[in-house]
């Protein structure tokens, strides 16, 4: 199962989440540059538990460079799809825990959960003088948090079978129930660091992201988020969305809603959506013309349930132009 995208807008940019994303990113490219220096740098900058539980391995390093690894392993990364699967988990939902945290809350509670899933490795793997490197941890943390905040919400899912492109929605405590599942299975069935993936680390990150939301939730929002939150409001609605056709009382036809903002409005934009079972198509590309008013409508020609006759019905679409903030 890969997740495409959840259905909760989020009302601002995540600009702290973006950054988180593109600092991963620069790091790995820092690490390609390492050469026949990557390991020594990897020992430096990722979390070895036998640094702190071995004294003769400890000496080696500082007290500075200790501390610094608990931070510095979770932007590290064993591999170009090691930090792609990072990066896109942390892209689906990071953005909606941001939105509710605010920026600088969220970013503290981004990096008290990668330090916490952390030292859940390392004192669970005391001895192990196995390297443990990757952003999955504080991610975990992240997805703890959206498990809490938007249980309801549906995870479009793609699911290839037999090659065949298959699209769903999977409520997202059912998603995420399920992978805290078959992490915690995983590293009841796996010694240690087996396989490679700290399962561990998982599994603290995921339980210390609930912990910490209920704390920062009741913390104070900082002016300075305040701040941020208002000049990173959202002016477009999101390219991909889900469309539920129904029928209205009597009337035959069959109706969607289509969210766009006031400026998408003015100047007109393009949507892929996403139509459930008795669709024609699973995605649809859609122009919206410039002059769109609220409560107009788009036409969708045979993208509707299948009529007895084996044709299909039309979508009407109904415009909804909603501010973002």
């Amino acid at each position: 199962m890969i997740p495409l995208r959840d259905t909760i807008d989020s009302k601002g940019y995540p600009i702290i989440n973006t950054a988180l994303i593109v600092s991963n990113v620069l790091v790995f490219l820092l690490q390609l540059g390492q050469g026949e220096a990557l390991q020594q740098f990897i020992v430096t900058y990722g979390l070895v538990p036998a640094r702190y539980s071995v004294p003769a391995i400890s000496k080696h390093f500082s007290l500075g460079q200790q501390a610094f690894a608990l931070l510095s392993f979770m932007f590290l990364h064993g591999g170009f799809w090691h930090l792609l699967g990072n990066m896109w988990t942390l892209y689906i939902f990071g953005d909606n825990v941001e939105d509710r945290l605010g920026p600088v809350r969220y970013l503290l509670f981004y990096l008290l959960c990668g330090v916490a899933s952390g030292l859940t490795h390392l004192f669970l793997n005391w001895h192990s003088q196995l390297p443990t490197v990757g952003a999955s941890g504080a991610i975990a943390g992240v997805m703890g948090a959206y498990f809490l905040l938007y249980p309801h919400a549906k995870i479009l899912t793609f699911i290839p079978i037999f090659f065949i492109p298959y699209f769903i929605e999977i409520p997202a405590f059912f998603f995420l129930g399920i992978w805290f599942i078959l992490q915690f299975l995983s590293a009841a069935g796996t010694p240690g660091h087996g396989g490679g993936i700290a399962w561990w680390a998982h599994i603290g990150g995921f339980v210390f992201g609930m912990v910490f939301l209920k704390l920062f939730l009741r913390a104070p929002e900082t002016g300075i988020g305040r701040q941020i939150r208002q000049k990173t409001s959202r002016k477009k609605s999101n390219r991909l969305q889900l469309i539920k056709p129904k029928r209205v009382a009597d009337d035959p036809r069959v109706y969607g809603n289509l969210v766009i903002t006031p400026l998408e409005a003015r100047l007109g934009t393009r949507k892929i959506l996403n139509i459930p079972s008795g669709a024609k198509k699973r995605l649809l590309k859609v122009t919206v013309p410039p002059g769109s008013r609220d409560g107009g409508v788009l036409r969708l020609t045979g993208a509707g349930p299948e009529l007895g006759d084996g044709t299909r019905q039309d979508i009407y679409l109904r415009i909804t132009v909603a501010q973002r903030n």
